[in-house]
């Protein structure tokens, strides 16, 4: 038969209902994923539409898969870095949510105190055992959502869980239904999404997810994540590892509205940037993050990456507070001590640093040339020079205000006595016959060698 429908405007045929294919073996999809190989991209040349939602936005899950890769945040730093979050999301809550593990009294404090700020934005949610006394929980700590994890490749209900696809379905159902019957907003994690059966589960699983949201009331939650980070954005790339064909079939055959629909990506391959906005250009209204990108094994998809990858889809930041990512950095540095890889787009300390002399030549006449963009607008990061044997005293004084971020009465003067030290030094450098500019690295051991005084005074460090 054929019905209007009013998401796509169109005629469409609904005679075929997915329906779930309750196999004896599992499906593990081993010319794909041959554990000894490695994984490789089918194509079917099969195009689905790009449907960017109305609204996007970037959620949170710095308090909780980000810290399944570390030793755990203080309460006092988690209590910093979400105010910090609620900053950089601007007023429109563009980082709409975070999620908080829930089990010590420790987790259970920072909720409390995060709480207590009163924003609206991010929203505080939960994550919690699929198991009926932990939503208990949930309900005590005042959360209207909670996370539920549904592992959904054969991978896992076989493997792991020891179940048939039958099973594992009727188990998170239940599990479903005893948030619904305590009002809790269930957000449904498809774990492992990009290696199971779409068509055989993954549909028929969010088809009754979604009978049951319209059933209760409660927009339940889809978040399909992309656990080992096999998701690939190439256009007509096959299922199960197509990150347009996962989020258009979430929406077009299983019937999840966007704002209900979220993808959460590893960068086990180094494509979770790329995959987060291919889910919002299909029709995903929500990309999960964590700051830093720092989560299990290679990391989850940089929550700073997202915010320059919204202004770039949507052309505005839409009241978002950049230069907030340089504080989360220099918070991170100073006062948790985690070491961020120089290199490390947007948060690096060498991000916007050229060593290449023609490129720091360009740079000094005008910045434009090799900046990415206006760094010290939008980060307050200036650009930094390389020192080469042409710096002089005021190239190398330019160096460290801007390396350092030195500015107004706290700026070193070039006849600063300590950098003539480090002048000398590096005079002698090219007097010797190098050819090559001085690198950051060299030029803090210089300074440490040479001016002591002096780095302890820019770094606060001994």
């Amino acid at each position: 038969m054929l019905e209007f429908s009013k998401r796509t405007n169109t005629l469409e045929q609904t005679e075929y209902k997915y329906s779930l294919q309750d196999v004896a073996e599992p499906h593990l999809y081993r010319s794909l994923f041959n554990y000894d190989e490695a994984p490789k991209i089918p194509f079917n040349h099969r195009h689905v539409p790009m449907r960017p939602p109305e609204e996007i936005w970037i959620t949170d899950s710095t308090f909780r898969d980000g810290q399944q890769a570390r030793e755990p945040y203080t309460v006092e730093q988690i209590v910093d870095l979400y105010k910090m979050l609620h900053r950089l999301g601007g007023p429109k809550g563009i980082i709409r949510q975070t999620e908080f593990f829930l089990y010590s009294e420790k987790d259970k404090e920072a909720v409390r105190r995060c709480m207590e700020l009163g924003y609206r934005y991010p929203e505080i949610t939960g994550w919690i055992r699929a198991v009926k006394q932990d939503f208990q929980l949930v309900k005590e700590m005042g959360l209207k959502e909670t996370g539920i994890l549904a592992s959904c490749s054969d991978y896992h209900i076989f493997k792991k869980l020891k179940m048939t696809r039958r099973q594992a379905m009727d188990q998170f159902l239940s599990i479903v239904k005893e948030a619904l019957a305590i009002g809790i907003v269930p957000r449904v994690h498809l774990e492992d999404v990009t290696r199971a059966d779409f068509y055989g589960f993954v549909v028929p699983f969010c088809i009754e997810l979604m009978n049951l949201s319209q059933e209760s009331g409660i927009p339940i939650k889809v978040r399909a994540c992309d656990t080992l980070g096999f998701g690939v954005s190439y256009p007509g790339v096959a299922l199960p590892r197509s990150v347009p064909g996962i989020i258009y079939g979430l929406w077009h055959h299983a019937g999840v509205p966007s704002e209900q629909l979220e993808w959460h990506g590893h960068n086990d391959f180094y494509k979770a940037v790329a995959n987060a906005g291919t889910a919002w250009l299909y029709g995903c209204s929500g990309v999960n993050t964590t700051l830093l990108g720092i989560g299990e094994r290679t990391g989850n998809c940089p929550l700073e990456a997202m915010v320059f990858e919204y202004a770039a889809l949507r052309g505005t930041m839409d009241g978002m507070e950049p230069t907030v990512i340089t504080e989360i950095a220099e918070y991170y540095t100073k006062v948790i001590g985690y070491n961020i890889p120089p290199m490390t787009p947007l948060v690096g300390k060498e991000f916007n640093f050229t060593r290449a002399g023609i490129h720091a030549d360009g740079l000094l006449k005008d910045e434009e040339i090799y900046n990415i963009f206006n760094t010290e607008k939008l980060l307050n990061r200036p650009v930094v020079v390389a020192v080469n044997e042409h710096s002089g005293a005021a190239g190398l004084a330019h160096w460290v205000n801007r390396y350092f971020n030195l500015k107004g009465d706290k700026a070193l003067d070039k006849k600063d006595p300590r950098l003539l030290r480090v002048k000398e030094w590096v005079d002698a450098q090219y007097a010797a016959g190098r050819n090559t500019v001085i690198g950051d690295n060299e030029l803090e051991q210089a300074i440490r060698r040479l001016a002591p005084e002096l780095m302890v005074e820019l770094t606060g460090n001994k």
